[in-house]
């Protein structure tokens, strides 16, 4: 009799909870209503005024070249350089380095997140490699693995590594500790808990990480690519900056900042898929 009354109580006050949840979300304070295609507003909003301001002269060519010379100077790079060999170029160094930080830095977050031991013998060098900043590091990674391809994906793994480590390690260490005196209370096992409790917990941090991670790794490659590089945007803009042909030097950098801005988009989009039990300002 008692177990019954205690199981309606719960239902019951479920059943109040979810009610009270729908009111408040309701009358919540936020952002308002999704906004289609939100992410084009602001950077069509810039494109305008980049345009408006060269057209009536308040940006002068010398400072920044106007978008449609920008484009002519695409579609000459295009048909007669070979930018489409630059920027596959680039995207594979890119993709490359930034798999290889996201693996590394998960497992070491992992390990040094479940694990006393782990975080013992990870998480101080890796504390300590966040005050050394990675491009310092370029001439050592010159002299170890040359100033070839290797030199470069390293760079990358190691600069987009640190933001999926730190992330995913707060991630991991912050999930309420209610949940494991829970767990222990209804004989959930430790593997199960990690399983289907801590590392979905932990899964906005490495979101969180992630979208820094790729933002790093093309900040990385922007670098390298200044080192003896055959190919790649940087190298395109390298030659542009010897030749004094500004219009293509701000081609690299627009295609630098779309592809950081479509991989954030996408990571974002991702998250909010994947994060759909949670209930945040951004639903």
């Amino acid at each position: 009799m008692t177990a019954t009354v205690h199981v309606d109580q719960v239902r019951e006050a479920g059943t109040d909870d979810s009610r009270v949840d729908a009111r408040v979300v309701r009358r919540r304070l936020g952002p308002g209503h999704r906004i289609r295609f939100a992410f084009w507003i602001g950077p069509l909003l810039v494109l305008a005024v980049w345009s408006a301001g060269s057209a009536t002269g308040l940006i002068s060519p010398a400072i920044l070249t106007a978008p449609w010379d920008v484009v002519q100077a695409f579609r000459e790079q295009w048909a007669e350089h070979d930018l489409l060999g630059n920027i596959l170029s680039s995207l594979q160094r890119a993709v490359v380095g930034l798999a290889l930080g996201v693996v590394s830095g998960t497992v070491l977050a992992v390990l040094s997140g479940l694990s006393r031991i782990g975080e013992a013998l990870f998480d101080g060098p890796i504390q300590i490699k966040r005050s050394i900043p990675t491009l310092a590091l370029i001439p050592l990674f010159i002299a170890w693995f040359g100033i070839g391809q290797e030199m470069k994906i390293v760079t990358i793994a190691l600069i987009s590594m640190i933001p999926i480590y730190v992330h995913t390690h707060n991630g991991l260490r912050g999930i309420d500790g209610r949940y494991a005196e829970l767990a222990e209370t209804i004989g959930i096992g430790r593997g199960e808990f990690v399983r289907h409790v801590v590392l979905p917990g932990a899964l906005p941090g490495f979101l969180l990480g992630m979208r820094f991670a790729v933002t790093s790794s093309l900040l990385g490659l922007v670098v390298v690519e200044q080192y003896n590089a055959t190919s790649g945007i940087g190298h395109m803009i390298t030659l542009a900056e010897q030749y004094g042909q500004t219009d293509v030097i701000v081609v690299g950098l627009v295609l630098y900042g779309v592809f950081g801005y479509l991989a954030d988009t996408a990571v974002r989009a991702t998250g909010r898929k994947v994060l759909a039990w949670r209930r945040t300002l951004e639903d």
